[in-house]
Order: structure tokens, then C-alpha cells, then sequence
């Protein structure tokens, strides 16, 4: 699949944004000052990238509670991510709320759920309203690998392979379910070969090459927008990190983490990148300062932003019936 220099010099941006924004969180969240948990994504940027690069406005995503870069990409301001990350009354979730569990169908961005995989058949349900509607729109599911052994999942995929729905569902499988390791859940070994059971293509990628992420993610939104139906795209990736903040991560080993740390997803598409000719240090270093920049300024404008009132809690809750 083609793909021009300028656009695979934005995806790298992308991912270095991605992986700068969940390090800083992470060091504010040890500071005390975000709001809530926080699920580190390291490791995972090219699943975040490879999926969401060149959706279209009116698609929609359902981002799972890790992996703040698919709201960035799909149109989320990085201030207002921050600011609901701090909590803040103009931050994502007006302060009320974490940030992974806001929405904004403006720019389709449907709301995540708080039960781990209970957003399948939300999502799916999306998809039948573009269908019914008569759009080529297309819906994006993500889940973790954990999700897969729900009944939301299996019903949500049975309903859109009989209906032929324009939805991709995206496994991000890092290969626990926060410390369960998938060997110990599951009796299969691939996760998408769930979806020949459904009627419709499961495809596996190494989740950590984020132009073959990028190559199947496209394959399968065409299939969708062509009224083909529905993908099952499982991403083989890990997370560096535990599954929260408050996971020491003790049930693995530290070979094994550094052995998928020499798999780096950012570092891999860098040296891509240089052997291309299309990156060289001062470019890699003009990337980074910007990033840092823009994250910097939304950190100082979250601190500086207001807290919620008590009255906030009934906002968004009746209707406005004058209106």
C-alpha cells in the first residue's frame, strides 16, 4: 500500500506523541497530580497509530482505558485531555469523570465504558446505525486480549457477521489481562481465528510494525465501507509497563520485558525512517522538542485551570427541555 514520505513522517510524530504523553502522565500520576488511574500504553504506539492514521470524521472509535494517542488522533485537543486528566472543569470528563471514559461525537469519539469489555456490542451498535443510515462510515472497536473471553464480545461479533456490518474490531493484545497471561485464559493461541466462527476475516499483524498495523487497519476499513462486513484484527504487541500505576508487575520476568523492549514499536519505525532517507538526527530532535513543547504547554494550562463545582454534578444529566 502506498504511502507518501510527508505521511509517514506524520505517523512518526504521532507515535512520538503518543509515547512522550504517556511517560509524562506517568510521571505526574507519581507526582499526585492527575485524577484517577491511569493504564500505561509504552510499547503499544504503532497498534494506536497503525489504526486511527487517515480516519475520516465521521468514523467512529471506541478507545479501550489504555492508550490516550487513538482520542489525540481521532481530534481530541491534547489541553483538554490533560486538563480531565488533572481533573479540571474543561478537561475531557469536565472534571467529573476520567478522561478514558469521555466522548465526543462530534468527531466520533464514542464514550468508553468503566466494565472491560461491555463498549463491543456498543460499538457494533454504531455500526448498524451506519448501516441503516446508508453511510460508508465505519466504526473501530479496541479491546484487550482479556475482553476477547466476554459474552458481549462473542454476541457483538455473531450480530455483525449476520448483519454484515461496517465495523473493525482491533485486539490489542499485549498478552495479559492485567496479570493473567493469555496462555492461562485461553485455549487458543490466536485470537483472531475467533472470527471464522462469525463469518468474516481474522487477521493477525505484529502489533508492534506500525505499517503493517496501518496496511491491514486500511484493508479492513475498505472491506467495511464497501458493505463487505466486519474484520477481526488482533495486534500481537505488549505493554512495558504493569497494567496500572499500582502494578509492580511482579508475574513476569525482567527478561521478558526486555526482550519486547528490544522490539520498541517508536525505535523500530525511526530506523525505518533513517534507512529511508526521510529522518536524520536533527529531524528526530526537531520532533522531540515540539512534542515536548506542546505537551508542556498543556500541562501548564491544565494546572492552571479551574476544578469543578459542586453544582457541576447535575450537568449533563436531564435535558434541556427549553431547547
Amino acid at each position: 500500500m502506498q504511502i507518501s514520505d510527508k505521511d509517514l513522517l506524520q505517523m512518526y510524530r504521532w507515535m512520538v506523541l503518543d509515547r512522550v504523553f504517556e511517560e509524562k502522565t506517568f510521571d505526574l500520576l507519581k507526582l499526585g497530580k492527575l485524577v484517577g488511574f491511569h493504564h500505561p500504553n509504552v510499547g503499544q504506539e504503532a497498534v494506536d497509530v497503525g489504526t486511527c492514521y487517515g480516519l475520516r470524521k465521521d468514523d467512529t472509535i471506541m478507545p479501550t482505558h489504555r492508550g490516550k494517542g487513538k482520542y489525540l488522533m481521532k481530534g481530541v485537543d491534547i489541553k483538554i485531555m490533560m486538563a480531565g486528566m488533572f481533573g479540571r472543569r474543561n478537561g475531557s470528563g469536565k472534571g467529573r469523570g476520567p478522561a478514558s471514559h469521555s466522548g465526543d461525537n462530534s468527531i466520533g469519539l464514542l464514550a468508553g465504558t468503566g466494565l472491560i469489555g461491555s463498549g463491543i456490542p456498543i460499538s457494533t451498535g454504531a455500526a448498524l446505525a451506519m448501516k441503516l443510515q446508508k453511510k460508508d462510515s465505519v466504526a473501530l472497536h479496541f479491546f484487550g486480549d482479556g475482553a476477547s473471553n466476554r459474552g458481549d464480545f462473542h454476541e457483538a461479533l455473531n450480530m455483525a457477521g449476520v448483519m454484515k456490518l461496517p465495523i473493525v474490531y482491533v485486539c490489542d493484545n499485549n498478552c495479559y489481562a492485567m496479570s493473567v497471561p493469555q496462555s492461562c485464559a485461553m485455549a487458543i493461541e490466536n485470537i483472531a481465528i475467533r472470527a471464522e466462527g462469525y463469518g468474516f476475516p481474522g487477521i493477525m499483524v505484529d502489533g508492534n510494525d506500525v505499517l503493517a498495523v496501518y496496511e491491514a487497519s486500511q484493508k479492513a476499513i475498505v472491506r467495511a465501507r464497501k458493505g463487505e462486513g466486519p474484520t477481526l484484527i488482533e495486534c500481537k504487541t505488549y505493554r512495558w509497563m504493569g497494567h496500572s500505576i499500582n502494578d509492580p508487575g511482579v508475574y513476569r520476568s525482567a527478561e521478558e520485558v526486555a526482550a519486547w523492549k528490544e522490539k520498541c514499536p517508536v525505535r523500530r519505525f525511526e530506523n525505518y525512517l533513517r534507512e529511508k532517507k526521510i529522518l536524520n538526527d536533527a529531524k528526530v530532535q526537531d520532533v522531540y522538542k515540539k512534542v515536548n513543547e506542546e505537551i508542556e504547554e498543556a500541562v501548564h494550562l491544565a494546572e492552571s485551570s479551574p476544578l469543578p463545582l459542586p453544582e457541576d454534578t447535575l450537568l449533563d444529566v436531564y435535558a434541556d427541555l427549553k431547547n
